[in-house]
């Protein structure tokens, strides 16, 4: 990846004008043609908005979508969309206990909307901000009850079952600490009270540990930063015993969408963490270092994006997909996402964008150089994101960020007419994370208070 050093937040303003515009079209015409009796709309076949029965854990994407808009431009008619729909639509992922995503589900409706309120952007109502602080409690304790002890702390396991640790579950941690830091207590058999701000911080650790690689000789494929989607364990005694991959193309390659939610999600908890006190979580590990893992963890999956990603900043779906044998010199070229070999994952490329500068905003507030680098990455990702090669442009394309890739071996993935591989087509997801990374950066813009996860919680 080459990191264009010289990129402001201004330069990019202009982008993000066209982006919320674009984004805004985008939602309505969701609106107007999706039926939600088909469920959840997944990720879109010739440019039609479509669902992929796994799990539902798209749908508060699509509502969260709308309520981010709203943060975004002030136009009232996309918050009655997203609240009206997480009213009488999102109750049944507040219970749902055989999932590992309410960390997606759950603070894109619920937690935007109490996030909005405690900003002010809602007006304040005691009984509505009440109603929305008791699903995220229920969610966070919900999430909580999947949990594999470990023979070094334990895991919130995957809808695989209990041995399965996802790389991705780290950004369903969010929902555990907030419902901690909302004052929430998880019971237990004989009413044994379950600490939440223990389970988040032992995944966290878990996630660290072992779905991260630091080249420290695990394997003959550690590499500084590259991430395993799946970590299997022996569930009778505790024991890590391989890496695997349920949506990448193998156990030891680094499939890049899961690299994507470990950044992002390092980054945010380490947002979090940082406003702990010393004593909070002397009981469970110090503060100095968790912090030093979750850094580790962070800088080192950066690292790894930033070293193996083509020179625009946009990853191809796995780092060792077989076809990229074929592509020459792939990684000192853009990106190619009308290559005949191995699709290029642009959600991958929204959601690493917002853990770039996240992370460098970070470690600036820490006075640490290294921040510039992160900084500089990020908005280097956001600025081809953004651009006419991936924004979908097309009136009657209800997708907002096209080249996304579901799952490749599956072979789910629209392939177009005439083409050879995946490409044209958007995913919730993606379209989800191109909105958030596109609001932190305009509150940036704007100077408006930081925007975290946590927002709603007392200073």
């Amino acid at each position: 990846m080459i990191i264009d050093a010289h990129l402001t937040l201004q330069k990019l303003q202009p982008s993000l004008d066209r982006f919320w515009k674009l984004s805004g079209e985008k939602i309505r015409l969701i609106e107007q043609n999706f039926d939600p009796k088909r469920g959840a709309p997944v990720f879109t076949v010739n440019g039609q908005y479509t669902t992929r029965g796994w799990t539902e854990w798209t749908q508060g994407f699509q509502y969260g979508s709308a309520l981010l808009q709203f943060d975004a431009t002030g136009e009232k008619t996309f918050l009655e969309t997203g609240r009206k729909n997480t009213v009488e639509k999102m109750a049944p992922h507040l219970t749902h206990y055989g999932v590992h995503d309410h960390g997606f589900n759950n603070l894109s409706t619920y937690g935007n909307l109490w996030r909005l309120m405690a900003e002010g952007k809602i007006e304040h109502n005691q009984w509505e901000k009440d109603f929305y602080e008791l699903a995220l409690k229920v969610s966070g304790s919900v999430q909580a009850l999947r949990w594999t002890p470990t023979k070094l702390g334990g895991f919130i396991y995957s809808f695989n079952g209990p041995q399965s640790l996802f790389v991705d579950t780290i950004r369903s941690c969010r929902i555990v600490l907030l419902s901690y830091a909302l004052g929430h207590v998880l019971q237990g058999e004989n009413d044994e009270k379950i600490n939440l701000l223990e389970r988040a911080v032992k995944h966290l650790l878990s996630t660290a540990d072992y779905s991260v690689f630091y080249g420290e000789g695990r394997d003959a494929y550690d590499i500084w930063g590259r991430t395993a989607h799946e970590c299997l364990f022996n569930v009778n005694d505790g024991n890590y015993r391989a890496p695997n991959a349920q949506q990448g193309f193998s156990g030891f390659t680094t499939w890049t969408r899961g690299l994507a939610w470990a950044m992002c999600g390092f980054a945010e908890e380490l947002e979090f963490v940082d406003t702990l006190s010393e004593e909070t979580l002397r009981p469970i590990i110090s503060k100095e270092l968790l912090m030093k893992k979750m850094l580790k963890a962070a800088t080192a999956t950066a690292d790894f994006y930033i070293d193996n990603t083509a020179t625009d900043g946009i990853p191809y779906w796995d780092t060792g997909a077989p076809g990229l044998a074929h592509m020459g010199d792939y990684l000192n070229r853009t990106s190619e996402p009308y290559n005949d070999y191995e699709p290029v994952d642009s959600s991958a490329a929204a959601i690493t964008a917002q853990g770039l500068v996240r992370l460098g905003n970070f470690l600036k507030k820490k006075g640490d150089k290294r921040s510039d680098l992160y900084i500089q990455a990020g908005l280097t990702v956001t600025k081809t994101l953004f651009s006419d090669a991936y924004l979908s442009l097309n009136e009657k394309h209800e997708g907002l960020i096209l080249h996304s890739v579901y799952h490749r071996p599956n072979g789910w993935d629209n392939i177009p007419k005439g083409r050879k591989i995946p490409c044209d087509e958007s995913s919730m997801w993606g379209d989800y994370h191109a909105r958030e990374l596109a609001l932190y950066l305009s509150k940036l813009l704007r100077d408006e208070p930081y925007y975290t996860f946590f927002n709603g919680l007392p200073n």
